[in-house]
């Protein structure tokens, strides 16, 4: 039987990414005393923004999105007050395209639950036929453990225009040997749940104006705070509780009311919890900057097939790129990859300016690798201290590691806690 729960007098937020601040920004809600530890000079994590000295602008740390189906998102957004930036398409609409033909054309959804859209030849992916959609279904039926090339047919216009480029970006590995189980929840959520569930919603000013900055403030103002070089190097854990915070230079005594949310990268829980099992594998993610004006009409999302480029984002000022489970780039140089991706996006944007000042951010571990093996390593939120709990998008949120499933896992770790 699970112990009873007493509701914490003081909250410890170790981490201060998108899981770290919601349950910050919950907790603090509920009227509870919430102090956040942060090991670096800002929050945000992955999610962030920053200003770049070589473009002289402000850009984002990655290309985030979340869809309109993010109910965890969307809710921290709510109580933040931050959902208006987001941009809003007015239907779910995605423009792709084939940089070995040439071919350019739009995947428009309906919103209903009922998607007729598939029927209508100028709204769904060309070539592909109405039973490659219905085989789809399978994948609500994959069995334990099996990957998406076990359950799908990996092949075929739909799945090469349409399923692979989206489930790439949302597992970060490749999605042959992605978790079905994982791929599944994202279909269920989104696809399968008509095209109001998943219109892409961008952060055009910036990550860190919408998801970060809003959250701190919402923290300060209920009476909570938040402290920048904190490294919490151990915990002290007695026999059922966590008793205290080493930060090194300081330790923190807890009560016996005190509670801890652990949100930080898998491998720094895994050192300071005996015993935690964490996934072990990653992929990287690349990301592309160039600071020009996008083209007047330019979509602002445009999937991009058979390119090393996998998605174009125009914000004001700048084009970036974003290329997931991007393991085999990491060995180019820098100048090859910004010389490489911008061939393309001029080519995509019908551009015949000169490479204009670039950038290339490389996340060589941004997520864990979305495979049958890693997910089975996903730990709960729960431990075995009854106030210690642990939140990220590597724990057994059911999602891959998404904007949504890393905030899913702070309201998690957030009603564990403190249940309303």
């Amino acid at each position: 039987m699970p112990r009873h729960r007493l509701t914490p007098r003081q909250i410890h937020v170790v981490g201060a990414g998108l899981a770290g601040l919601s349950a910050a920004v919950r907790l603090a809600s509920r009227g509870l005393a919430v102090t956040v530890h942060e090991a670096t000079n800002q929050a945000g994590g992955r999610c962030r923004s920053y200003y770049d000295s070589t473009l002289g602008m402000e850009i984002d740390n990655g290309n985030h999105l979340v869809l309109s189906g993010n109910k965890a998102a969307l809710s921290y957004l709510d109580l933040i007050g931050a959902r208006a930036g987001l941009a809003a398409p007015p239907s779910a609409s995605f423009p792709f395209i084939d940089l070995a033909t040439g071919e350019r054309w739009t995947v428009g959804a309906n919103d209903g639950l009922i998607p007729w859209w598939i029927l209508d030849p100028t709204r769904r992916v060309p070539g592909a036929r109405l039973s490659e959609y219905l085989a789809l279904a399978k994948l609500l039926r994959a069995k334990a453990g099996a990957t998406i090339g076990e359950t799908i047919s990996c092949s075929g216009p739909l799945y090469q225009r349409l399923i692979e480029p989206l489930l790439l970006a949302a597992l970060n590995t490749e999605p042959r040997s992605g978790s079905a189980a994982l791929a599944a929840a994202i279909i269920r959520e989104t696809l399968a749940a008509g095209g109001r569930a998943y219109r892409p919603l961008i952060a055009r000013h910036g990550l860190s104006n919408v998801f970060v900055a809003p959250a701190l403030r919402y923290v300060a103002d209920h009476g909570g705070s938040v402290n920048y070089g904190r490294r919490l190097r151990q915990l002290g854990l007695g026999a059922d509780r966590a008793a205290a915070l080493d930060f090194g230079d300081m330790s923190i005594p807890l009560t016996s009311s005190d509670a801890v949310v652990l949100a930080v990268p898998p491998m720094a829980a895994e050192s300071l919890v005996p015993g935690l099992r964490t996934p072990t594998e990653f992929r990287a993610i690349v990301n592309a900057h160039f600071r020009i004006d996008p083209p007047e009409g330019l979509a602002p999302m445009i999937g991009v097939i058979n390119g090393m480029t996998q998605w174009l984002f125009a914000f004001p000022g700048r084009l970036s790129v974003t290329i997931s489970a991007a393991d085999d780039l990491l060995n180019l140089s820098r100048e090859d990859l910004a010389c490489r991706i911008w061939r393309e996006v001029a080519d995509i944007a019908n551009l015949a300016d000169a490479m204009p000042a670039w950038q290339i951010v490389r996340e060589r571990r941004a997520t864990f690798a979305a495979l049958p093996r890693q997910e089975a390593k996903r730990p709960a939120a729960a431990t075995a201290w009854e106030n210690l709990v642990l939140a990220g998008d590597w724990t057994r949120t059911g999602l891959p590691a998404t904007i949504e499933g890393a905030i899913r896992s702070g309201a998690k770790a957030a009603e564990i806690i403190a249940p309303l």
